[in-house]
């Protein structure tokens, strides 16, 4: 039996899919612009703008970027690595803190989480925090000065913490009559039924750690220490500055692809990381709104 839907309903999802798809191209140019703007010559682009469809080819732009193809792989490298092991140890911490601060049991519960809380309203400035990292964690041009200093999130914390209220506190219970300890249940019960959590606030941190510059800028010295933001951020530099300084001794038909290049950096940059989100989406969005449901 074929079930009709109402005319109202009908309507509304017709107008509710209509808007759905303009948003989403909205949000689709921007990057097919930088797409497109990444192959397209730099003169075109002084002299006629960018378009969507460029009208000559060229891959100047990534030759540039790639001009010392093992530099890049190393900022690859040094990427993937921090973004994997920051995420990976950062969820661990965020969700033991999570779990705790879930607890009912838990006597400090209230005022534990004021002081996360208050960190996220006052913080102790940048000169001492960078002292803290220097000197008295001697982390300088390390990897674990790219990964430190934003490992925990007082947000995070609380996000972790509203999800994992939303498990029953039955399935705690029954374990601790089979005789499971704190860590156990923590391990083999909460972790598994934290799934839209864990995927949520693990993209947060990993796309934090992907974007991340500024610690390199900050604490690292060594160009093998460079992770790829930092080290894209040092290629657009000197093309600015060889557009800057040379190109006006040169033939006026030359143009350094200072404007294509800033193009082909953001998609080397950010093309990796925007496959990871089709895999957490799912997550993303029950994780997000689970954990926004209780204060």
């Amino acid at each position: 039996m074929k079930i009709r839907m109402e005319r109202a309903t009908v309507v509304f999802n017709i107008m509710g899919y209509a808007l759905i798809t303009i948003l989403t191209v909205l949000c689709l140019l921007p990057f097919l612009l930088i797409v497109s703007g990444s192959f397209t010559p730099e003169i075109q682009i002084i002299s006629k703008g960018f378009s969507l469809i460029p009208e000559t080819f060229s891959l100047d732009a990534y030759k540039a970027a790639f001009s010392n193809p093992k530099q890049i792989l190393d900022g690859y490298k040094v990427t993937i690595f921090i973004t994997v092991v920051g995420t990976a140890v950062g969820l661990f911490l965020t969700s033991m803190a999570g779990f705790v601060l879930s607890r009912k049991d838990f006597k400090y519960r209230d005022q534990l989480s004021f002081f996360i809380y208050l960190t996220t309203l006052f913080s102790g400035g940048l000169i001492p925090w960078y002292i803290l990292i220097t000197k008295h964690l001697d982390l300088k041009d390390t990897y674990m000065a790219l990964i430190v200093p934003t490992l925990l999130s007082a947000w995070n914390i609380i996000l972790m913490k509203n999800f994992m209220k939303s498990i029953p506190d039955s399935i705690v219970e029954s374990a601790k009559i089979d005789g499971a300890g704190e860590f156990t249940i923590y391990l083999k019960l909460i972790l598994p039924l934290s799934g839209p959590g864990l995927a949520t606030i693990g993209l947060f941190m990993a796309l934090g750690y992907w974007n991340d510059w500024f610690m390199a800028n900050l604490f690292i010295t060594s160009e093998s220490h460079y992770p790829l933001q930092f080290l894209l951020y040092k290629i657009l530099a000197s093309a600015a500055v060889l557009k800057t300084n040379v190109a006006g001794n040169l033939s006026p038909t030359f143009q350094p692809p200072a404007e294509t290049l800033k193009m082909a950096a953001a998609v080397i940059a950010t093309g990796p990381i925007v496959f990871l989100y089709p895999f957490v989406q799912r997550f993303f969005v029950k994780g997000l709104t689970i954990g926004a449901v209780k204060g």
